[in-house]
């Protein structure tokens, strides 16, 4: 796959802004995040010593999940809000001390741009890529907010078909922390489906202190769900408005029920689990 220029990659935004935001109405309930929408770097930190072919691949962006969460957010009239910058910079979807927010190693690949980083260019990313995504979140949950409509904050994320030599048979997992109050009847509307292979806090589990959910959701007592479609299903255009099209379906009636509930605290759960990928 060929990039489109050394900056953009396969990010369609022409600017070279860390955030990109996608306008909605507060009353469609949905805040729709993607934390790991675009494999972009910025020319000044050039290649990160990778070869092309490594932007391609699921360590510097979720494949297909862009996608899913612009269609998404047109079908629904929701608000959205996207990274512009590749996961190898900088996660935003861990805490700023997890020692995997800048990855030096992953699956199998070094990272040579990483492997040296010193705490204060830790910072500086910190500042220039994850800090305007995470107030750019802020900002639009203090709208809804405002305007009286909490918003159900729904991640969209993709995963490998094939991971350490097994075949992960699920389609499609809901991820969630301590709130299950949308995430388990998104998870039976699903299994709903035909045909459809449905993950419970699969592949991985839901419950990482400091990620986007925990930040911006747990911490503020609002429902949430994590969404994990198996790569191979979203690659492609077609398949990203399949998918979009059965969320749009699923999530705007679970959402106007979410609504009504009055926003709780809920504790974050802290057990073991693997990392995401």
């Amino acid at each position: 796959m060929p990039a489109s220029s050394a900056l953009r990659r396969d990010d369609p935004a022409s600017e070279p802004w860390p955030v990109e935001t996608v306008e909605g109405a507060v009353e469609s309930g949905v805040l729709l995040l993607c934390d790991h929408a675009s494999n972009a770097v910025p020319p000044d930190l050039g290649d990160l010593g990778l070869p092309e072919a490594e932007f391609h691949r699921h360590i510097a962006y979720d494949i297909g999940a862009a996608g899913v969460t612009r269609a998404l957010a047109r079908r629904l009239g929701a608000p959205a809000v996207l990274t512009r910058f590749s996961r190898l910079i900088v996660d935003p979807n861990r805490g700023r001390d997890d020692p995997t927010l800048v990855m030096r190693l992953s699956d199998g690949a070094v990272i040579p741009g990483n492997a040296r980083i010193t705490e204060e260019e830790v910072q500086a990313r910190i500042r220039r890529f994850y800090d305007p995504y995470d107030a750019a979140i802020a900002s639009a949950i203090e709208r809804a907010l405002a305007a009286g409509h909490p918003p159900v904050v729904v991640t969209v994320h993709s995963f490998t078909p094939i991971w350490r030599g097994w075949p992960r048979p699920w389609h499609v997992g809901i991820l969630w922390d301590a709130d299950e109050r949308f995430a388990k009847p998104l998870i039976e509307a699903l299994r709903a489906e035909e045909g459809l292979v449905v993950g419970d806090n699969e592949p991985y589990d839901g419950a990482l202190l400091g990620d986007t959910v925990d930040r911006h959701a747990t911490r503020r007592g609002l429902a949430s769900a994590l969404i994990e479609i198996r790569q191979d299903l979203i690659a492609g255009a077609e398949g990203q408005e399949a998918w979009a099209e059965r969320f749009a379906r699923l999530l705007a009636p679970l959402a106007a029920q979410a609504e009504r509930r009055q926003p709780a605290p809920q504790p974050t759960r802290t057990r073991e689990r693997l990392r995401r990928r």
